[in-house]
């Protein structure tokens, strides 16, 4: 368990936090999610990898906290606040300029399609992986995707 926290916590994290924009709720969902992979590893079948497991729940306990606190602001630039101790400030400056002009495209979007793209980009993941982390058929996730795409090229050009 300790090993499983340690190499996906922060993905779950970030992922959470992308989906919540909310940095206490993501850390208490994190934290609900690898209790509940505690209390369930037994269900875990091995159809998929861990993380997509980890994933599917994360989303699932996200959205079920999102629609309980229906009212909770939102903070837009919470994943663009994690800055890289490694880089220089001319470079933490460019990547952050750039991450902030990111987040704002990416706040225009529908929340269908900005879960996409994070699981794109921000996580690697395959079609076939998001039908099954979202729970929707991977035509879907394709038009999705393609829409998504589309709408974040004309929300950057504009900017």
């Amino acid at each position: 368990m300790q090993e499983l926290y340690a190499r996906h916590h922060v993905r779950v994290y970030r992922f959470v936090l992308r989906l919540t924009q909310d940095r206490p709720l993501a850390e208490n969902v994190v934290s609900d999610v690898f209790i509940d992979v505690w209390r369930q590893a037994g269900s875990f079948k091995g159809k998929s990898r861990p993380s997509t497991w980890l994933l599917a729940m994360a989303r699932h306990k996200a959205l079920s906290a999102l629609r309980a606190h229906a009212d909770a602001q939102l903070d837009d630039n919470a994943a663009a606040s994690l800055v890289d101790p490694t880089d220089s400030a001319v470079t933490m400056i460019g990547k952050r300029d750039r991450s902030a002009t990111i987040q704002i495209c990416l706040a225009q979007l529908s929340a269908v399609h900005r879960e996409v793209l994070d699981l794109v980009y921000y996580h690697q993941r395959s079609v076939d992986e998001i039908a099954e982390i979202v729970g929707a058929p991977a035509s879907t996730v394709k038009k999705r995707m393609f829409y998504a795409r589309k709408r974040m090229e004309k929300l950057l050009d504009a900017v």
